[in-house]
C-alpha cells in the first residue's frame, strides 16, 4: 500500500513539474519541444502528398487532376475523424481528471461503432455512387472515370482512417502524443513505397493506375488501424476495452458531438467551398486542375509545419490563461508570429524563385508547367502572413474563445475567399482563381490580428496581469 502511494505521489509530482514548465521554461525551448512531435506528422504528411503527386504526375496530369478533384472528400472525411476523435478526447480528459476509468473506458469503446457508421456511410458514397460522386466533385468529362477509380479504392479504406484519426486523440488524451505521431509517420512511408507499384504495375502487383493510388492510401491506413487496435486493445495504453464497452451509446455520442461538432462543421465548411474552388478550376479545363494540384502540394511543403507550431503553441496560451501570465502569455504568441513571418518569407522567396523547376518534377507538360508557375508564384504571395493568422486563431482557442476561433476561420472563407473566386475569374481569367486565395487569406490575416490585438488591450486593462 505504501509504496503504491508513492508511486501515485511520484507521477502526481512528476505531472505537476511537466506543467509548471509551461510557466517557466524558455518559451523559445519549450516551443520547439512541444511543436517537434507535431511538426514531424505534418511534414511527414506533406512528404507523402508531394510523393503522391510526383507518381501521379508520371502517369498523367490528368491523375493529378482526378486526384485534385477528389480532395473535399477526403476532407470531410478528415472532418468527421478528427472531429469525433476531439470531442472523445475532451471528455476521456475530464474522466482522467474525475478518476472515472469506467466511464473513459465507455467513451473510447464508442469510437469503434462511430468509425463503423461513418464508415459504411462514406463507402457508399464512394464507392458505390463513384461516378455521381465525381460529377458532384465537379470532374470535367475527361477525367471522371480517373476520379471515379481513385474514389472507389480509396473509399474501402475509409473506416481505417477514420478509427486511426479517432483513436489517435484518445492516445492524446492519455497523455501519449508519440503513438499517434509513429502510426501517422509509418502510414505515410507505407503509402509513399506502395504508390509506384500499384500505379505502374512494378514486379507482381497490377497496374491499376490512379486506383492504385487510392488503394495505397487504403492499405497503408488498414495497417495505422491495425497498430492503434493492436496498442489500444492489448493493454498497451491506460484503456482498458472490454466488449460492452464498445456497445453503441447515444447518451455518450450525444456528449462526444456536443464537443466536436464545431471542429466538424468547420472542417465540412472548407470542403464544400473547396468544391465549389474546384468547381470554377475545372471550367478551365483538367489542365488547371492538375496545376492547382500540383500549386496546393508544393505550397503544403511550407504550410504543414505551421499546424505542428500551433499545436506547441495551444497548450502554452492554455496554461497562461489559467494561470494569470498574461505578459508570458501574449510574449509566446509575438515570438511565434514574428519567427513564422521571417520563416515563411525566406520560403516565399525560394519558391518563388525555384518555381518553374519544382513544378517540372512533378509534371514536365508544357502547358501544365504554363500554368502551374504563375498560379504557384500567386499562390504563395501572402504566405508571410498565413503563419501568424494561424497563431492568432490558435491564440483564441487557448483562452477558451473556441467559437471566436471558428469564426474567424469561417470569415476568411465565407466572407473573403467564395466573393473573390466568384467574381475575380469573371473579370481576370484564370489569375482571378489564384488571386482569389491571397486576397482571401491576407483579408482574413488582417481581421484575426485587429481581433487578437482588441483581446491584448482588453487583458493589459484589466487587474488580472501578472508577468512571469
Amino acid at each position: 500500500m505504501g509504496g503504491s502511494g508513492d508511486n501515485g505521489h511520484r507521477k502526481a509530482g512528476e505531472l505537476q513539474e511537466s506543467t509548471s514548465r509551461l510557466g517557466t521554461e524558455r518559451l523559445s525551448r519549450l516551443l520547439v519541444r512541444l511543436s517537434a512531435p507535431s511538426i514531424a506528422s505534418m511534414m511527414t504528411i506533406s512528404l507523402y502528398h508531394l510523393a503522391d503527386t510526383f507518381w501521379m504526375g508520371q502517369h498523367s496530369y490528368q491523375a493529378i487532376a482526378a486526384v485534385t478533384i477528389s480532395f473535399p472528400f477526403y476532407i470531410a472525411v478528415i472532418a468527421i475523424g478528427v472531429g469525433s476523435g476531439v470531442g472523445a478526447n475532451a471528455l476521456t480528459s475530464r474522466r482522467f481528471g474525475e478518476r472515472n476509468i469506467e466511464a473513459t473506458n465507455q467513451i473510447a469503446g464508442q469510437i469503434f461503432p462511430l468509425a463503423a457508421l461513418f464508415g459504411t456511410i462514406f463507402i457508399i458514397a464512394s464507392v458505390y455512387l463513384a461516378k455521381p460522386l465525381a460529377a458532384l466533385l465537379g470532374a470535367p468529362p475527361d477525367i471522371v472515370a480517373l476520379t471515379a477509380d481513385y474514389l472507389v479504392f480509396f473509399g474501402w479504406g475509409i473506416p481505417f482512417m477514420l478509427f486511426r484519426l479517432m483513436t489517435g486523440n484518445l492516445f492524446q488524451a492519455a497523455g501519449d502524443p508519440i503513438k499517434p505521431m509513429i502510426f501517422t509517420v509509418v502510414g505515410a512511408v507505407v503509402n509513399a513505397i506502395l504508390d509506384p507499384f500499384l500505379i505502374f504495375g512494378w514486379g507482381p502487383f497490377p497496374e491499376l493506375g490512379v486506383g492504385g493510388a487510392g488503394l495505397a492510401t487504403t492499405l497503408s491506413g488498414g495497417l495505422g488501424a491495425v497498430l492503434s487496435y493492436y496498442y489500444l486493445m492489448g493493454g498497451r495504453s491506460v484503456y482498458r476495452l472490454k466488449l460492452h464497452h464498445l456497445k453503441p451509446d447515444i447518451s455518450v455520442m450525444i456528449q462526444i458531438y456536443r464537443v466536436g461538432l464545431p471542429s466538424i462543421l468547420m472542417e465540412l465548411t472548407e470542403a464544400i467551398v473547396f468544391v465549389m474552388f474546384n468547381r470554377i478550376v475545372a471550367l478551365f479545363g483538367s489542365v488547371a486542375l492538375a496545376a492547382l494540384g500540383i500549386a496546393i502540394r508544393i505550397a503544403d511543403l511550407a504550410f504543414m509545419p505551421i499546424i505542428g507550431v500551433a499545436h506547441g503553441l495551444l497548450p502554452i496560451v492554455g496554461f497562461c490563461f489559467g494561470a494569470g501570465l498574461w505578459e508570458r502569455l501574449w510574449a509566446a504568441v509575438r515570438h511565434v508570429s514574428l519567427a513564422l513571418a521571417v520563416l515563411l518569407g525566406v520560403a516565399s522567396v525560394l519558391l518563388a524563385v525555384f518555381t518553374p523547376q519544382l513544378v517540372s518534377i512533378f509534371n514536365d507538360d508544357p502547358d501544365v508547367v504554363a500554368v502551374a508557375v504563375p498560379g504557384l508564384r500567386i499562390f504563395i504571395s501572402t504566405l508571410i502572413l498565413v503563419g501568424p493568422a494561424i497563431m492568432f486563431i490558435t491564440a483564441f482557442q487557448g483562452l477558451s474563445k473556441g467559437w471566436t476561433a471558428i469564426t474567424l476561420s469561417l470569415t476568411r472563407q465565407l466572407l473573403f475567399l467564395i466573393p473573390a473566386v466568384l467574381v475575380l475569374p469573371r473579370l481576370i481569367g484564370l489569375n482571378g482563381v489564384w488571386l482569389s486565395i491571397p486576397i482571401s487569406d491576407g483579408l482574413g490575416a488582417i481581421v484575426a490580428g485587429f481581433w487578437l490585438y482588441r483581446e491584448y488591450k482588453k487583458q493589459k486593462r484589466s487587474n488580472t496581469w501578472h508577468a512571469y
